[in-house]
């Protein structure tokens, strides 16, 4: 289904075309997730502010030496600071991450006040919130999972064939130079970036937030062994986190250079802008 762009002249006409590129359930399922990781985000920053260390093994405390990761203040000389500290390398990090807030009224927390949801402390409803989302996340997930191995669209657009393999040092190219293609089809990167996403990263941090949820004990008793502890899975779970934000960050990136009109478009109507030779290749790659 085609449809030509509006105020074209005649060539522009035969060779442009919007197509109708996401369903309804894609474009849906999309800001879904969009809208939950976000909360989740700034609620599980929140969160993390009740113990803003790491670590890695099945005990915590000071009697253990298995800190991987610290966000915190100390005084000095000159007052007060923020640090974080990774794998026993400190960083001064006063006025973003430890000791923050506005001049005069600095506190001390992990992540200041404008990154996390409450702004205040409040740790219950900081839960409340995030495992709400959690749940919609969740559940979107395995139906959109169950939806896509029974339409097809897990086989016929996000699973890598011999040819995207090959053509991987292209797109890597392509890309570093911000040479992007617009046709229907995901070009290797994507499919490897969603994929990426889809079926590894979102599926970890569920599973390493079970973990972390001393009601799943009961029913999951071995789900923390096998994550190597609760402290270990709460790591893991982080550590998905900061990959999810990298992911948003290039996303976004690749968005504005590949053309934000076209691919917002796209996203929240279904209809995308083709370039001209895309109607004769259909095995072309298409722009993040």
């Amino acid at each position: 289904m085609t449809q030509p762009s509006i105020g074209a002249d005649a060539t522009t006409l035969k060779e442009t075309t919007l197509i109708y590129r996401q369903s309804r359930w894609t474009r849906l399922t999309h800001w879904l997730w969009a809208i939950s990781l976000f909360f989740m985000l700034l609620s599980g920053l929140q969160i993390f502010n009740a113990r803003p260390q790491l670590y890695i093994g099945k005990q915590s405390g000071f009697e253990y030496n298995n800190t991987v990761f610290a966000i915190g203040a100390e005084n000095t000389t000159t007052g007060p600071r923020g640090y974080t500290e990774i794998f026993g390398h400190r960083f001064d990090t006063t006025g973003v991450l430890g000791w923050s807030g506005p001049a005069g009224q600095q506190t001390s927390r992990a992540f200041p006040s404008w990154a996390t949801i409450p702004s205040y402390y409040d740790l219950g409803t900081a839960r409340v919130v995030h495992f709400f989302f959690a749940w919609i996340l969740t559940t979107t997930l395995v139906v959109w999972l169950v939806a896509s191995l029974v339409n097809g669209h897990l086989r016929r657009d996000l699973a890598p064939r011999l040819d995207d393999l090959k053509r991987l040092p292209q797109d890597i190219i392509d890309h570093a130079k911000l040479r992007f293609h617009h046709t229907r089809e995901y070009n290797t990167l994507q499919k490897m970036a969603y994929g990426g996403v889809l079926f590894v990263l979102l599926p970890l941090m569920i599973i390493t937030g079970l973990a972390m949820s001393p009601s799943m004990n009961a029913v999951l008793p071995w789900l923390n062994e096998v994550l190597g502890g609760r402290q270990t899975a709460r790591t893991i779970h982080f550590t998905v986190m900061l990959l999810l934000v990298g992911f948003f960050i290039i996303h976004m990136l690749m968005i504005l250079a590949a053309g934000p009109i076209n691919e917002l478009r796209s996203i929240i109507t279904g209809w995308y802008r083709t370039d001209p030779s895309a109607h004769d290749d259909k095995s072309a790659e298409r722009s993040v």
